[in-house]
């Protein structure tokens, strides 16, 4: 038996940075509970369970008032653990689904009714086995209206993967920028080609996410606190203030070592966002439009 991964930090601390009234996590997931919610056969980890109850504690202690619930590839395509969680969010969690493409009309409206507004594509070798592009461009095209398409990879890929985005005829978010080198600094080759990438159509967003990640100790950043990571994501929110999205990550999916402090992660907020009105932008404005654009 696989021993189960505790991938987040046991006691985060208060973050001394408060968010705005109305601010949105907008990037965290749920792990199980496995006993009701079984993780996927082909899941590349198995979390401990990382259930709503301690996503909303965390929400509330860190200073947030609403989460957008991502599906995690542990889950597969079966979307339960993250319907239930927004179902328990009293209005406070909309949130991110994993499809199999042939899903029909029926079952998107579903997923919609239960609080879903985009659907993610992953990747990641690391965490998918396949990820096939054409069926990935068809399920694209029959989303309901408002909804998104999220997409997870690497930089290295970026060049390999634009002739698919460009043809995804709905709003892209790309989770974590893409995943750059951050140690290359703002100016890099990395940040350069996102920029290029984002530079190519006026509704593409992107998650300023997870310097536990990309400036970690063991990809030969610094670590804590992270500020390869600040110096070079603070300009491009700066130059990207209306599409620009924020999120914590928890419960940090796959990460058994370097767990970070969640109070630590919204204390980069004001780091790379300095101002009043770009944190308004990152945490509220953009989150509300993409997804509870409805209300």
């Amino acid at each position: 038996m696989t021993d189960r991964i505790v991938s987040w930090h046991s006691n985060p601390s208060k973050p001394l940075y408060t968010p705005p009234p109305g601010a949105i996590d907008a990037h965290c997931h749920v792990f199980g509970p496995m006993a009701q919610f079984p993780f996927s056969a082909k899941a590349k980890y198995l979390p401990e369970d990382a259930g709503p109850d301690m996503l909303f504690a965390l929400r509330d202690q860190l200073g947030f008032e609403r989460n957008v619930i991502v599906q995690a590839s542990c889950h597969g395509t079966d979307n339960s653990a993250t319907l239930d969680a927004i179902a328990k969010s009293n209005g406070k969690a909309r949130g991110v689904a994993v499809v199999d493409p042939a899903i029909n009309e029926t079952e998107l409206a579903a997923l919609h009714e239960g609080g879903i507004r985009g659907i993610r594509f992953n990747f990641l070798k690391r965490l998918v086995d396949d990820a096939p592009k054409d069926k990935f461009l068809e399920v694209a095209q029959r989303l309901p209206k408002g909804w998104h398409v999220v997409i997870y990879f690497e930089a290295d890929i970026l060049e390999e993967l634009r002739p698919f985005m460009d043809a995804i005829p709905v709003p892209l978010v790309i989770d974590h920028m893409g995943r750059p080198d951050v140690r290359q600094g703002p100016d890099g080759p990395d940040m350069k080609a996102f920029r290029a990438f984002l530079n190519s159509r006026d509704d593409i967003w992107f998650k300023a996410t997870c310097p536990d990640r990309l400036d970690a100790i063991k990809e030969g950043g610094a670590g804590d606190p992270w500020n390869a990571f600040a110096d070079a994501v603070a300009p491009l929110v700066a130059d990207y203030p209306d599409r620009v999205l924020w999120g914590t990550d928890w419960p940090h999916p796959n990460m058994d070592t370097e767990i970070p402090d969640d109070g630590h992660l919204v204390d980069m907020i004001p780091r790379i966002a300095p101002t009043v009105e770009l944190q308004h932008k990152m945490l509220v404005t953009n989150p509300t439009k993409l997804y509870w654009y409805d209300e």
